[in-house]
């Protein structure tokens, strides 16, 4: 299920967020903590969506914190938005990232009719470039230096999704 963040998912995000696989990844705070859960849980995702900028949905998956997804980037002039994600280290693998990914991309072309949706994946992360692949999105290149993680500039792999492709 993809439903708003709330502050009962503070813990759960503190531990993916945290995970040395989702830092190698993303340039989340390092330390994080309880109190950039919550910052991100109270203020940042909800003024995204007011701003209408993105918007953030937690994954439950039986009953339980999995991971986050969210939109950002949000171009409504050009009806493109991005998706980025991460999940909760004990539901990697299981196909409850792809799962959320095919939801909230096709919500995003059918329901509010937007004309692409992008993933932007570090060239080296093979277990979200998976997650593209499978979830219907093509490759379309590499954007060079595109990225930042805790290492440093990264290439980031595109891929896309648009109405035809369904």
């Amino acid at each position: 299920m993809l439903r708003a963040l709330r502050e009962a998912d503070a813990e759960g995000i503190v531990t993916a967020a945290s995970d040395p696989v989702t830092q190698r990844w993303l340039p989340m705070s390092n330390p994080y903590t309880r109190e950039d859960a919550m910052l991100w849980v109270r203020e940042t995702a909800p003024a995204m969506r007011a701003s209408g900028s993105g918007l953030t949905r937690a994954i439950e998956w039986g009953g339980a914190f999995a991971g986050a997804i969210d939109l950002r980037r949000t171009d409504w002039r050009h009806r493109e938005t991005e998706i980025a994600f991460w999940s909760a280290p004990a539901f990697r693998g299981r196909g409850v990232m792809t799962e959320a990914t095919v939801a909230l991309s096709r919500w995003v072309l059918t329901e509010a009719a937007f004309e692409r949706v992008v993933l932007r994946i570090a060239t080296g992360n093979s277990a979200a470039a998976r997650v593209a692949e499978k979830a219907g999105f093509t490759y379309e290149g590499t954007a060079r230096n595109a990225g930042l993680a805790h290492a440093g500039r990264l290439d980031l792999a595109v891929y896309s999704l648009i109405p035809d492709d369904l």
